[in-house]
């Protein structure tokens, strides 16, 4: 029996968070449950999660930079799809394993795993004629309509131009923290180099193995004892063991450091064809070819499709690229953006996009993006409220083809957000004094709202500390 080809084959890269809410926001829709769309999700590992699965850091680059005592630093009510929330008694501020276990539940749940071929790379990505041509490591070369990206952004580890770094890494007296895994023997003296997330929690993790650890911040005023100091901006890495930082600060006797400094954007599968490397031509009008980079992807409409003229914006997407953002809720947004695009291409005014795009850069200059590198490092940041609009705005764009219901960013999850520090700290004082688990237990068997009453009586008691 002849079985005719679906008018849509879509291919996704990557089966972490944003290739799993791809997958399961395209299994919904009519068109695949009819059999006129196909999807398959190509995932270089064993299994799913991506970031969150751990693994030795034998890879170079790691395959994940997840260090043993990763937690996430937003609470779990917040960062969950909004299809799928965490079992109910679930820490506020789960542990990677934690977050695993929700992956994979949320891909079994929805039914994902016999669309995920797995230990399959995607090697190569080719524009062909009227297709997407991939190669994968299995030696197969597929044809497919459109092309959803969601390799992640945290693999390939993005070394700082410090004066003196190359040889410290080279002599092994320094490394990036993709191969950080647990406090160990780095040294009576470790400096860690990075403000977010990841460098504050090595920070304080090797303090408990160091006599001082030195914690590198950009613009930071220089403050703490003879064990934990904070300084500026590292300036110099000397052979002899000083390091300069901003302010004419020199430590001396330094043994080791971790560069906690971030990744590059990266699509090894993609040549010149498709995207370029390197810095964005200045504009308007937008340069005719997509550009990364490495802090950007320029120019993306709705920051999701490119704005080019290989091959149609419509074939293409790049998700969950914004920093600073709930990345999950914001990439299932992009996902019901996507399946819109993709099913009429008509959908979107392109000049109009185009038009938004240099506005956007405008308005950063205006705001202080004074060089063309400054302006590519601002561009994915939201700021404020921007997230929320933007995943608002997307979910009005899915809702007009009147296939899904319009879906707005609720005010529990903001208000979430913007305490989340506070909520964190408190969590830990609760974790401190052992009574994390009576806080949680049996939250959530009634909704959301559990969460919200008990996040609610967390903030009373963060106000009620001296």
């Amino acid at each position: 029996m002849h079985i005719p080809r679906p008018a849509k084959r879509i291919c996704i890269i990557g089966a972490g968070p944003s290739g799993l809410v791809a997958l399961k926001v395209i299994s919904e829709t009519d068109y695949f449950q009819s059999g006129i769309w196909s999807v398959t999700a190509f995932e270089a590992r064993g299994d799913v999660g991506g970031v969150w699965l751990p693994a030795l850091p034998t890879d170079n680059p790691p395959l994940t930079p997840a260090y043993d005592s990763l937690a996430t630093n937003l609470p779990h009510p917040v960062m969950a799809f909004t299809s799928f929330p965490f079992p109910h008694s679930t820490p506020l501020f789960p542990s990677a394993d934690t977050i695993l276990t929700y992956l994979k539940s949320y891909a079994r749940h929805f039914h994902l795993l016999p669309l995920i071929r797995f230990n399959s790379v995607v090697t190569s990505a080719k524009w062909i004629d009227t297709n997407w041509v991939i190669d994968i490591s299995t030696g197969e070369t597929l044809e497919f309509d459109h092309l959803i990206v969601a390799n992640g952004h945290h693999r390939v580890p993005r070394i700082p131009k410090i004066s003196g770094v190359e040889n410290w890494l080279s002599t092994g007296r320094a490394s990036h923290s993709a191969w950080y895994r647990r406090p160990g023997n780095f040294g009576r003296k470790v400096l860690v180099v990075g403000g977010g997330p990841s460098g504050r929690d090595i920070s304080i993790e090797v303090l408990s193995h160091s006599t001082t650890v030195i914690h590198s911040v950009i613009g930071a005023v220089p403050a703490g004892d003879e064990h934990f100091k904070r300084v500026g901006k590292a300036l110099r890495f000397y052979d002899d063991g000083r390091v300069l930082f901003e302010g004419d600060v020199v430590e001396e006797n330094v043994d080791y450091c971790i560069l906690a400094t971030g990744f590059q954007i990266d699509f090894p599968f993609f040549g010149p064809d498709v995207i370029c490397v390197g810095p964005v031509p200045s504009h308007p009008p937008l340069p005719p070819n997509l550009y990364n980079s490495t802090y950007h992807v320029f120019p993306l409409a709705k920051f999701l499709f490119p704005l080019q003229s290989s091959y149609p914006t419509s074939s293409l997407a790049f998700m969950a690229l914004p920093s600073t953002i709930v990345p999950m809720p914001l990439a299932e947004a992009q996902a019901y953006g996507i399946v819109r695009f993709f099913a009429d291409p008509s959908s979107l005014n392109l000049q109009h996009e185009s038009d938004r795009v240099c506005a956007r850069s405008k308005k950063l200059i205006e705001e202080g993006a004074s060089t063309a590198d400054e302006l590519t490092k601002r561009w994915f940041v939201f700021r404020g409220a921007e997230q929320f609009d933007y995943r608002d705005e997307l979910r009005a764009f899915a809702a007009e083809s009147g296939d899904v219901p319009i879906f707005k960013v609720r005010e529990w999850e903001k208000k979430m957000y913007s305490e989340k520090h506070v909520l964190r700290e408190a969590w830990r004082e609760l974790e401190h004094r052992n009574e994390a688990h009576e806080w949680v237990n049996g939250v959530g068997e009634h909704g959301v709202e559990d969460w919200v009453n008990m996040t609610e009586r967390l903030l009373e008691f963060a106000k009620s500390k001296p």
